[in-house]
């Protein structure tokens, strides 16, 4: 999302590579040597429940064919995946002018990866964006379809991988986490549940699902980059302003959308509340789904419990999102 954020994220964003390896950005773009890349169009399709799939654990990238394009994704597969076990597949998708690796270490999820044992795919975005419809970068500009991307990483690893089909999952940060709201619009035949971070629901008249699918949403109420309560982003003074902007709408359309979508019940009841974090579910929703939202008060355009991101607004410690969506997705597979 956060087409005027540009500058801001790419800056404080860089450093967080610290701590995650010693792999360079450019690098989540192209095959590594060592990593012994996939390839969509060299493995062939395994018939028979997980018969031949992979047993490899650990970190790789994934380089498919999507859409006329050479499109990839960072892997991270746990040392307790058992090639014979359907397993769960996470995709997290960074924000405008991220990386794959910066939003591992933004969102802390490869920990949780290892003590959940759930498989996290971090897909690469063209331009380092993606486009949800009405933004962002190069991705928009191309008309990139991101949302048959998804769809075709899904595939590609489900080959290589034991996944459970009912247990497929989308998440992200602002331009990543409006297109994970596109996903649950458009794709929910193939993702059972979302958990948009700092992102609302790009268009919500607009958005007809297949099926009803569970949202989770987290934002802070001072985010300045997409307003708790609408409208343009918020920027320091003198900082330039790209072409492209456009007005956001309140996080309570975002969730009341999916919970009309949903046909869920009127009335919410409190799941979480620690310090600055609040959580509130409507359930249960048509085809046991479930609506849900965090909200962190005064928090920033950051991820709760994640790496802070001071130019940007506070981050909450009181909640940890990874954890949270963990729990969420595991309790409304499709």
């Amino acid at each position: 999302m956060i087409v005027r954020a540009a500058a801001i994220m790419s800056i404080v964003m860089t450093g967080l590579v610290v701590g995650v390896g010693c792999v360079s950005e450019e690098e989540t773009a192209t095959p590594r040597e060592a990593a012994a890349p996939i390839s969509v169009r060299e493995q062939p399709v395994v018939q028979g429940q997980c018969a031949g799939k992979l047993a490899l654990e650990g970190d790789r990238q994934i380089v498919i064919l999507s859409g006329g394009r050479l499109r990839s994704a960072l892997l991270h597969v746990p040392a307790s995946y058992d090639s014979d076990v359907g397993t769960p597949l996470v995709l997290n998708f960074h924000y405008y002018t991220g990386t794959p690796l910066l939003q591992a270490a933004l969102s802390q999820m490869n920990p949780v990866s290892d003590a959940r044992g759930f498989i996290v795919a971090y897909p690469a975005g063209i331009g380092a964006s993606f486009n949800f419809g009405s933004c962002c970068g190069l991705a928009w500009q191309l008309g990139v379809d991101d949302v048959q991307f998804a769809r075709d990483l899904v595939a590609a690893i489900s080959r290589e991988y034991c996944i459970d089909p009912s247990r497929i999952h989308a998440t992200g940060m602002s331009n990543g986490a409006a297109l994970a709201h596109r996903l649950g619009c458009e794709a929910a035949d193939v993702f059972a549940s979302i958990a948009p971070v700092a992102a609302v629901l790009p268009e919500p008249s607009t958005c007809v699902p297949s099926r009803p699918i569970s949202v989770l949403q987290f934002h802070g109420t001072a985010d300045p980059l997409v307003p708790y309560d609408g409208s343009e982003p918020m920027l320091p003074p003198g900082f330039p302003v790209p072409a492209g902007t456009f007005d956001y709408y309140p996080v309570v359309d975002s969730i009341g959308a999916w919970r009309q979508i949903d046909g869920c019940p009127a009335s919410p009841a409190l799941t979480y509340a620690n310090g600055d974090a609040t959580c509130v579910a409507w359930s249960p929703c048509n085809g046991g789904t479930a609506t849900e939202l965090c909200t962190i008060d005064g928090g920033g355009h950051t991820w709760p419990g994640g790496t802070p991101i001071p130019l940007v607004g506070p981050t909450s410690q009181d909640l940890e999102a990874s954890e949270k969506m963990i729990d969420f997705f595991e309790a409304h597979p499709m």
